[in-house]
This record gives structure tokens, sequence and C-alpha cells, in this order.
């Protein structure tokens, strides 16, 4: 079992937890996290982009001149695509560019960035949450003090709007529930930063 200190909100440390290796000290699979990450951004896309073919574009329905005998190449429309203000030959059509891992792999991965946090020291265990008031100045100095100031994931054990509201105007940070933390946004913070029982919820979850 991996040991863990407990800070409080100050910074300062209360205790020690420990939390399974199984969850937080395995040997990262770079692959599988790769693999993941590509896989977010994939399903990210939107993919609206949009040209329109010879077809699509207006006008361009008479022969612009006759076929022969005028010494120039036939042509069968002004808005084919060599014409200026013709269609687009080949372009980009709407599509969906998204896809789907198998479990197995997307559990690895997640178990992978875990732990490659904790190897790299990236993580923060705080005691708990305690926003009385929707204050970004109160999120602010709390990650002052845990040392957490640029690009920081706080992950709650369950939906904490006071500490959501606070924490959304302050660039670079992300907040999310423990239940729907991804790999991408792990990988993506430079420190993890969650309350105990957050922690739990993560290993009673993805410990099996």
């Amino acid at each position: 079992m991996a040991q863990f200190d407990v800070v409080d909100m100050n910074g300062k440390k209360v205790e020690q937890i420990e939390l399974s290796d199984a969850v937080f000290g395995i040997t990262p699979n770079k692959s599988a996290m790769h693999a993941m990450v590509v896989n977010h951004l994939a399903n990210r896309r939107q993919g609206t982009q949009s040209t329109k073919t010879r077809g699509e574009v207006r006008g361009g329905g008479r022969k612009p001149w006759r076929q022969k005998g005028t010494g120039r190449a036939r042509q069968g429309s002004i808005r084919s695509p060599q014409w200026t203000g013709g269609g687009v030959a080949l372009g980009p059509k709407p599509r969906d560019y998204s896809y789907r891992l198998n479990r197995k792999l997307r559990r690895l991965a997640l178990l992978s960035a875990l732990s490659s946090k904790a190897a790299a020291g990236e993580i923060v265990i705080v005691k708990e949450f305690e926003i009385a008031e929707y204050k970004t100045k109160a999120v602010v100095g709390m990650l002052g003090a845990l040392g957490a100031e640029k690009k920081a994931l706080i992950v709650t054990d369950g939906v904490n709007e006071k500490l959501v509201k606070s924490a959304a105007n302050i660039p670079g940070v992300k907040t999310t529930p423990a239940t729907l933390i991804n790999v991408y946004d792990i990988l993506n913070a430079g420190t993890f930063v969650l309350s105990v029982d957050a922690a739990r919820k993560i290993e009673e979850v993805f410990a099996q």
C-alpha cells in the first residue's frame, strides 16, 4: 500500500493515508495512455468542417463556350474546381471522428495516469474542501498554499457547487467529480488535487 500525506487547505500535514498500489502504484503503460489521449481528443472534434463541390456552388449551369473551334480548352461549367469561385475538389465534409477503445485498455490507461502522477509527486490529498461561500479568492488561496497554482485538477467526492463555481474563473484550473476523471485531464494537469473521500472513491471504483 502506498503512503500519502494528507494536508488541510493551508497546506499543513494533518495525517497519512494508505491507498492501493493497484490504483496508484502500477508501472505506467505509456502506449495505453497515449492511445487514450488520442482517443479523447478525437472524440472532442466537432467534425463540422465543410466545403462545396461543383454541384453545390451557385451558378455554372450554362456551358461557358462551345466545345470546339475556339482554340481554348474545353469547359463544361464555370463552377468547376479550376475556376475562381468554383467548387472544391475532394474537400472536407461533416463527419464523426469519434471511436471507442476497449474497456481493459481504458482502465489500464487511467490507472497508469494516476500512478504516473503519484510517482512524480504531483498528487496532493486534502482532508476536506471547506468552501463556505462562493469566493474565487478562497480557491486561489488554497491552491497557493498547496503549491498548485498552475494547471490544477481538483477532484471531489461528489458535486461541490461552491468549489466548482469558485474555481470556474481561474485559468488552468478544472474541477471534476471522482467518477468522471479521465486520462487527458489527469496528464494535462500540473497538480492532481483531491479530497480524502475522492481518493477513497477512486480506489473503490478502479481497484477492482
